[in-house]
């Protein structure tokens, strides 16, 4: 429960510096609308390989390299935007303004190493299809599930990782291969083990999201079905009605990807920056007890 409210508090404080600087959203209602082109432009060959070739061997191969390929543009996206919001949010919490044209330069300036990341995080991504597939054709067993789990375990500890990488990149100007020793080197010295238990981030997200997609459908579906009520069940009807409650919803849930974009890369970009502190201050023989950035220190006290 404590966790679940330290959760919540940390995501009225990201928001209320979203208030105050409108910037540190932008980039967050940019890559949904980036990453939505990219899944409908992106779709349209997938489909083409399916429906030309079948389930032949270069069917499947199209298929799963325009599959992968699709995966690697749209991480690439999100941490394109991502380490966008971390450089804002870094310049907001360290000269109280997040630069908009600066954040563009840090970009660029990573580009290639934002790259690999995504690179990176496709691999991952495609090794546990690949798994997931073989575990299915190999039906149940313990083997299978320690398999599975395994798999997933190393899907979450990278996506963890992947977003402690990314302020590493931007701020510090680190490659992936530094980003990665950077985070383990500070994940080992356990400077990160006391934000990550008792800030419930992810679960508020998560929550947050649920919500809004299950109130959405309930009032897609209430308006939908009134306008089909009062308009009959025509085609004029049903396609008014219909469109109109899938807009409502789908409104609902691109609200909940926003919230939860920006608050994640928040709480991850403070994260390191509170580690990182206290990891200078360890090489200076100091007490690592530093003060946390003002969202995380606002929540933890």
């Amino acid at each position: 429960m404590q966790s679940f409210t330290r959760g919540w508090s940390f995501l009225t404080q990201a928001w209320q510096m979203a208030l105050k600087d409108k910037d540190l959203i932008k980039p967050s209602i940019y890559a949904l609308g980036v990453g939505i082109l990219v899944s409908i432009l992106g779709i349209g060959p997938i489909l083409g390989a399916y429906f030309l070739f079948g389930q032949t061997g270069i069917g499947q191969a199209l298929t799963f390299g325009l599959g992968g390929l699709l995966i690697f543009v749209n991480f690439s996206v999100t941490y394109i935007f991502s380490g966008m919001t971390a450089y804002l949010i870094y310049g907001y919490l360290s000269e109280g303004d997040g630069r908009m044209d600066k954040a563009w330069d840090i970009v660029k300036r990573d580009f290639f190493d934002i790259l690999t990341l995504a690179a990176a995080s496709t691999v991952v991504n495609l090794l546990k299809k690949i798994a997931r597939n073989r575990n299915r054709r190999a039906g149940r067993g313990i083997l299978t599930g320690l398999v599975r789990s395994a798999t997933g375990l190393f899907e979450v500890l990278w996506t963890e990782a992947a977003f402690l990488i990314l302020p590493a990149m931007v701020i510090d100007d680190l490659n992936l291969k530094d980003g990665i020793k950077r985070v383990w080197e500070i994940t080992k010295a356990n400077l990160l083990l006391i934000g990550i238990s008792t800030v419930g981030v992810r679960f508020v997200t998560g929550l947050i999201g649920f919500l809004l997609g299950l109130f959405g459908a309930v009032i897609g579906f209430g308006i939908g079905y009134g306008i089909i009520a009062v308009m009959g069940t025509g085609v004029a009807g049903l396609v008014i009605g219909i469109g109109l409650g899938v807009l409502i919803f789908i409104t609902f849930t691109l609200i909940a990807s926003v919230i939860s974009s920006y608050t994640g890369t928040v709480y991850h970009t403070c994260l390191y920056i509170w580690a990182r502190e206290a990891e200078k201050a360890q090489a200076a023989g100091q007490p690592i007890q530093v003060a946390a950035p003002a969202p995380l220190a606002a929540v933890l006290g």
